[in-house]
Parts: structure tokens; C-alpha cells; sequence
């Protein structure tokens, strides 16, 4: 009775052998050599187009926030546009190399599974995700110092200061699902 029947528990062909008939010595791995499972490729990952896609509109959405910051002239005396300088052109920096590991990776047609790798993109990506979240709320609220309470838009650039922060936030917003998705992959291995 404690012997299973086919007819009870099916017996898969096509599935992957198990432990017990995997070949043991030397002899039979030349003849015999195991069969490897790959993991399934999620979109997001790195390597993939969707990543590329996600880093490409990261590094767009950085540039355009630090070209409308660094043209206006008084930006300097304040901290907090100090600051969204400083992290976008970090995560400028950061997405563009990343997009460049990404389109390597789609031209030779591999995919980055190696944990060191993954767990290098998820730190990079949390520590820049923080980073600009911080800066582009930090400009959002002197911006609407400057504009709502203050009242004195028309001496500064309000309109330059608010398109710059939208763009920290939505270059922030593109680099969210990269990092959650990285995360992601790191901790399900």
C-alpha cells in the first residue's frame, strides 16, 4: 500500500529529472549530462527591452528636470534646487549606464540573472529612487513657497521651478517599478 500507481499520481515525461536519476559519477555525467531548468524571464528585469524602456524614459525625464534647472540663473540660492541638481544628475548618470548594460545585455542576448549583479542594480536603484523622491519634494515644497505664499513668482523663474520638479517626480515614477522589480527578483531567489 505504499507504493504509488500511475493511474493515482500521473507521471510527467517532459519534466525535469529528479534528484534521484540525475547520473552520479564522472562516467555517466559524460554520457548522461544533467538537464538545467532556466529561470522563467520577467519583463523589468535586467537585460530586457522593458528595462531599457524604463531606463530610457528615467534618464529622459532627469535630463529635462536638470536643462530647465541649470537655465535658470538663481537656482544656486536655494538649497533644495541645489539638491534635485545634484540627484537628477546622479540619476542621470546612473539610468544612462544602466541603459547601456541594458542594450549589451538585448545585443549579445542574455539576460542579467546574476544575484551580485541584480542586487548592485537594486541598491543603485533605491539609493537614486530616494534620492530624487527627496530632492523633487524638497523643490515642490519651495516651490510652492515661493509661488502660494510668498506671492513673488513674478521676480522668480516659477514656471522653470515647477516644470523641473514635475520632471524629478516623474523621473522618480520611472524608476519605482525598476527597483520594486529588481527587489523583487533579488528576494525570490
Amino acid at each position: 500500500m505504499s507504493r504509488s500507481h500511475p493511474s493515482v499520481h500521473p507521471v510527467n515525461f517532459n519534466a525535469p529529472p529528479s534528484p534521484s536519476t540525475i547520473p552520479l559519477d564522472e562516467n555517466d555525467l559524460q554520457h548522461n549530462p544533467p538537464t538545467r531548468i532556466r529561470m522563467k524571464e520577467l519583463q523589468g528585469m535586467p537585460g530586457t527591452s522593458t528595462s531599457l524602456a524604463l531606463r530610457s524614459l528615467q534618464f529622459s525625464f532627469a535630463v529635462v528636470s536638470l536643462a530647465v534647472m541649470a537655465t535658470t540663473s538663481d537656482f544656486p540660492s536655494v538649497t533644495a534646487f541645489r539638491y534635485l541638481v545634484a540627484a537628477v544628475s546622479l540619476q542621470t548618470l546612473w539610468s544612462l549606464s544602466l541603459g547601456v548594460v541594458d542594450i549589451y545585455a538585448l545585443l549579445v542576448k542574455r539576460c542579467l540573472r546574476n544575484s551580485r549583479v541584480i542586487a548592485l542594480f537594486t541598491m543603485g536603484d533605491g539609493i537614486t529612487c530616494t534620492l530624487t523622491f527627496a530632492a523633487a519634494c524638497a523643490s515642490a515644497g519651495i516651490t510652492i513657497l515661493i509661488g502660494n505664499d510668498i506671492d513673488s513668482c513674478a521676480q522668480n523663474h516659477c514656471t522653470r521651478f515647477e516644470t523641473a520638479t514635475a520632471m524629478a517626480f516623474m523621473s522618480w515614477f520611472a524608476v519605482s517599478p525598476s527597483f520594486f522589480l529588481n527587489f523583487w527578483s533579488l528576494a525570490s531567489r
